[in-house]
This record gives C-alpha cells, sequence and structure tokens, in this order.
C-alpha cells in the first residue's frame, strides 16, 4: 500500500505498521460479517415456529398469521437478515417477542444493564487474574525448576483442569459448608487434628454470598462483595493460560546474548527481568492477556447460570428458553464483536512492540 506523494512528486509506501493495522482492522470486519452470518442462519434453520413458541398451543391459525407479519418472520431470510444488519448498523437491535403483548421493550432497553453486568464482573476479574498472572510468571521465571516454579505450576494445571461449573460448585461448596463441617459425618470419620485443621482453613475463608443477585440499586461495593465468587471462579480458570505464556516469554528472553551481558555488569536477577526481559517479552504475553479476556467475555455464560448473576449469559440462556430470537441474535453478536475486538486489539498491540516492525530497515 502507497501513500500520497512528497514534494519531489514520488509515492511513499505506507509505514508497515499502519499497513499491517490496516490489514488486521479489514479482516476483523470480514471475519464479523461471516459470523453475522452464521448466527442468522444457525438460529433461522432451529426447528419448529417462533410465533407458534411465542403465542401457545391454543392460539388460531389467523392469529399465529398475524403474528407472523407483526414480527417479519413471514418475509424470506435473505430480506430478513439485511433488514437485521440495516438495523444494527443504526443501533437498532429490534424488539423482543416477549414484549409484543405487553408493554414494547427494545432488545438494547433490555441487554444494557446485562451487558453492564457481565463487563462489571468481567472486569472485577481481569483486575485480579492479569496482575496475579504476571507476577506468578515473573516469579516463576525467576525461580524456574525450584519448589515456587513447580508448585505454581501443579495448582495452575490443576485448575485449568476442571471446567467452570465444576470450580463454581466447589467454591460454593465450600463457603456453603464452613458452618457445618465440623459436626458432619466426613469430619468425624477423619483424625482429630486433621478435621480441626480443615475447619480452620474452611472458617479462614470468608462468607460470599452464593447467588450473586445484583439489581440496579445494588451498591457498588455491595456488588463487589456479591461477585467475588464468580470471579474468584474465573480467575481460577484464565490464570494458568497467562501465567505459563508470561513465564516461557521471560525464560526465553533471558536465554538472549543481552541478557548475559547484563548480568556480567552485575544487575540483580530481578532487574534483569524487569527492565530487559519483560520488555521484550510483550508481544505473546499481550496476546495471551487479550485471548484469556476474550474468553472471559464470552465464557461468562456458565458462571453466570451457576451463581445466578442477571448478566447478558444469563439473559442469553433464559432468552433460548423462550425463543427471543431478536434477544438471542443481539447476544450472539456482542459475544463474537467482543472477541473478535480483543483478539484485535492483540494483534495490534504486539504489532506496535515488535521493533522490526517499528524499525523497518
Amino acid at each position: 500500500m502507497w501513500q500520497g506523494g512528497g514534494s519531489n512528486g514520488k509515492r511513499v509506501p505506507m509505514n508497515p505498521v499502519a499497513r499491517t493495522v490496516l490489514q488486521r482492522l479489514g479482516l476483523g470486519l470480514v471475519t464479523l460479517f461471516i459470523v453475522s452470518i452464521i448466527i442468522f442462519s444457525a438460529i433461522a434453520m432451529l426447528p419448529g415456529d417462533f410465533a407458534k413458541a411465542m403465542l401457545g398451543q391454543s392460539a388460531t391459525p389467523e392469529t399465529v398469521v398475524a403474528f407472523q407479519r407483526e414480527i417479519g418472520i413471514d418475509r424470506p431470510p435473505v430480506e430478513r437478515y439485511f433488514v437485521w444488519v440495516g438495523q444494527m448498523l443504526h443501533g437498532d437491535f429490534g424488539s423482543s417477542f416477549a414484549s409484543r403483548t405487553g408493554y414494547r421493550r427494545t432488545v438494547a432497553e433490555i441487554i444494557a444493564p446485562r451487558l453492564y453486568n457481565t463487563m462489571f464482573l468481567a472486569s472485577m476479574t481481569a483486575l485480579i487474574a492479569v496482575p496475579l498472572a504476571l507476577g506468578l510468571g515473573i516469579l516463576a521465571a525467576l525461580y524456574r525448576n525450584g519448589w515456587f516454579d513447580r508448585l505454581v505450576n501443579a495448582v495452575t494445571l490443576t485448575t485449568i483442569s476442571f471446567p467452570e461449573f465444576f470450580v463454581a460448585y466447589m467454591l460454593a461448596y465450600l463457603v456453603i459448608s464452613r458452618d457445618t463441617f465440623i459436626g458432619s459425618e466426613f469430619a468425624q470419620s477423619l483424625p482429630h487434628w486433621l478435621a480441626v485443621s480443615l475447619n480452620w482453613i474452611l472458617n479462614a475463608v470468608p462468607k460470599f454470598p452464593t447467588l450473586s443477585n445484583v439489581n440496579d440499586q445494588t451498591p457498588f461495593w455491595e456488588h463487589v462483595w456479591r461477585v467475588a465468587l464468580p470471579a474468584i471462579t474465573l480467575t481460577l480458570v484464565i490464570v494458568a493460560h497467562m501465567m505459563r505464556m508470561t513465564r516461557a516469554a521471560i525464560i526465553n528472553m533471558l536465554a538472549s546474548p543481552y541478557i548475559d551481558m547484563a548480568r556480567l555488569k552485575g544487575m540483580s536477577p530481578m532487574a534483569i527481568v524487569l527492565r530487559h526481559a519483560l520488555p521484550n517479552a510483550w508481544a505473546p504475553i499481550v496476546t495471551v492477556v487479550a485471548f484469556n479476556l476474550a474468553y472471559l467475555v464470552v465464557g461468562v455464560v456458565v458462571v453466570e447460570v451457576v451463581f445466578v448473576y442477571p448478566g447478558i449469559g444469563q439473559l442469553m440462556v433464559d432468552a433460548v428458553k423462550s425463543r427471543d430470537v431478536p434477544v438471542v441474535q443481539a447476544c450472539a453478536l456482542i459475544f463474537a464483536a467482543t472477541y473478535i475486538l480483543l483478539n484485535l486489539t492483540a494483534d495490534i498491540i504486539s504489532i506496535a512492540t515488535n521493533p522490526r516492525l517499528l524499525h523497518p530497515r
């Protein structure tokens, strides 16, 4: 790609970074377009009649036909798709099917508070998980092959081996059983010292609420308290990938010749990692962090359902049950757009931190 000519009339080649970023942006838009087709087609091919499902079995054929005409599903699929895309480009996600017989609620009106709740949970998890993963990865690389490195790898591999719902239920069980453990049959079957130790550990765990029911009137710190268990669950699930990539990237940098020069100058191991290894290892680390943040926003569905948290994942599950197609389509597209945007951001950051692109020969 070329940009406008200079004073001598010659055309100057576009900066490699700008060219690559524009290519990634174009690819992201194409990907989102393809995903929108897949979402619309998958929902359109679902068996059954949406109008009959919404009106119930007692609806007359005339009522069903009138409702189909009202919601627009009597038109050809291609026409419905372009109408849907055109409305979304103007910020209109349509109206919920569930509100057709009563107060007319737009999809945007329904999604807005749920999206805020999901972003609140994702942000709180990111504030915990990203610094924790970076810190553990740096320390594991600094003391590689030591007891700390082995312990952190064992714990993170264990947590990542379990699905989110299992981790969520186990955390909820620990919180619930903290007051009843010492009197349970299981505790009485254990040696006294072990039962007392486990009871002490359980009672050291804060009694977080196992139902994360919040609303628009919930105070900020109460909201933080109620999403503690979902945030801890998601942190345990995503921290392993980021920690291991941080560790691997820093260890790879520590094998570089300029690191040997820093050691010969007498710099401390921590200073070498923070001042020389980490800045040059940002590209793979940022990519994995962004990928996990994208997974975090998309993967909250299961956690929201377990803890009955009123986020966009819970909304999508409820909309699928009630066959509220506009809400399902909007939720799926928001998940896809968020995932694509965060991965696109990771690509751009890794390009911007690549010296070979920043300083071309």
